[in-house]
């Protein structure tokens, strides 16, 4: 393995970690200015943009509605500047998972149930400059939502859902200037 393959492998590992308990300057160290998360499509605004503040803020959205967050690292591989770690995400549900759509609105909201999940997932990221710029991932989202208890929901929990996708909405309107 060459010294290159072992940096872009630690790059890797390392930005992982850091969406469970990293601070911004930890972003700053790793990611580059120009960074763009292609699974921001589905996120808060403020994880659209380019760069560690974007990516940050991502980190942000996840560990709002997730305690004890953790990514375990199965295996990294790197291939020139592409590299991809196989890892599982675990955690608890404790705040309200908010979707958004196209425009940044808040799509669906899904309560609390304060049930554990594990479920695998890849991370591709491109490195450039010897920094994360590029990324995006295959996740098991239906065995997320099963292990949570958002699929298949129960008519109690499709109320509930309901009433937390109107709250969303109404907060992300307050907060439209």
């Amino acid at each position: 393995m060459t010294d290159t393959t072992l940096d872009a492998k630690n790059l890797v590992i390392r930005g992982v970690q850091i969406m469970a308990a990293g601070a911004i300057a930890d972003f700053e160290a790793i990611v580059h200015p120009e960074a763009f998360n292609r699974e921001s499509v589905d996120e808060p605004p403020a994880c659209r943009g380019r760069g560690p503040a974007a990516l940050y803020a991502t980190a942000l959205w996840l560990r709002a509605s997730y305690d004890e967050l953790h990514w375990e690292i199965h295996d990294v591989a790197v291939d020139g500047d592409l590299a991809v770690a196989h890892a599982t995400m675990s955690g608890r549900q404790t705040g309200t998972f908010v979707v958004y759509d196209a425009d940044g609105a808040p799509k669906q909201a899904f309560p609390a149930t304060g049930k554990r999940f594990a479920t695998t997932q890849t991370h591709w990221f491109r490195i450039a400059d010897g920094l994360l710029i590029e990324h995006w991932a295959n996740r098991d989202d239906l065995g997320t939502a099963t292990q949570l208890g958002w699929a298949p929901p129960t008519p109690a929990y499709l109320f509930k859902m309901g009433r937390a996708t109107r709250q969303a909405r109404r907060a992300a309107r307050r907060e439209t200037p």
